[in-house]
């Protein structure tokens, strides 16, 4: 058995047989006004907006987050939390935001995910468990600032390109989640460092060419 790095997937260019995108009547959107767009349909335009993605399971943590979301109540103005996802746990996660009015909104399966997390000021991710997480990865290609549990692959993956804490901890994430929106400077030098961080990953073609080596090597030996 050997462990090999899953490459996150490249954005996808069309080719030359594909129509290139009709601009709208102000012409081609920038990823600026990209942002602000999907920040004023989730209502924080004038807020903070944290963003969290994933299936709602248990293992992901959420009722942790949901936990860490009543202390950020009390900041001025007041974070918006965003989670993008879908899962036997909706039920029971909503009503708690209803119960204890948490400034949480669940928006169920997304198609726009990769724009509403490039729209956030910091991405959360509280799993239980994590290997290669395509969400921590996203985050830090997008230059958006990670805070993540201390599990699994994460640490390996991250480096030193996120603020780590430990799973369960609702008052270690609050207090870093609110260190990190009233530090630009922080803020800024995590952007930095997960785009470094980022482009030490495995490339889509080195991870099959990794692959096919494997395979050479093992049908060599039989032969």
């Amino acid at each position: 058995a050997r462990l090999a790095a899953v490459a996150f997937p490249a954005p996808r260019r069309p080719d030359a047989s594909e129509a290139a995108p009709v601009p709208g009547p102000e012409g081609p959107e920038d990823p600026e006004r990209l942002r602000h767009k999907s920040r004023a349909e989730l209502g924080a335009v004038d807020r903070p907006l944290l963003m969290a993605v994933g299936s709602l399971v248990k293992h992901r943590g959420y009722g942790t987050l949901l936990d860490a979301a009543r202390t950020w109540r009390h900041l001025d103005p007041v974070p918006l939390l965003v989670i993008a996802g879908e899962g036997p746990e909706r039920g029971a996660l909503q009503r708690r935001i209803e119960s204890e009015q948490l400034p949480v909104r669940l928006v169920g399966r997304r198609d726009d995910v990769s724009e509403l997390l490039a729209s956030a000021d910091v991405a959360l991710l509280t799993s239980s468990w994590e290997s290669r997480s395509i969400l921590a990865q996203e985050a830090l290609h997008a230059r958006v600032p990670l805070v993540a549990t201390d599990v699994g692959g994460i640490p390996e993956l991250v480096g030193d390109a996120a603020e780590l804490v430990p799973y369960g901890d609702a008052r270690a994430l609050a207090d870093t989640v609110t260190r990190l929106l009233s530090d630009p400077a922080r803020r800024d030098q995590l952007r930095e460092r997960g785009a470094v961080q980022a482009a030490s990953w495995p490339t889509e073609d080195e991870t099959v060419a990794q692959v096919l080596s494997v395979y050479d090597e093992l049908t060599g030996t039989r032969a």
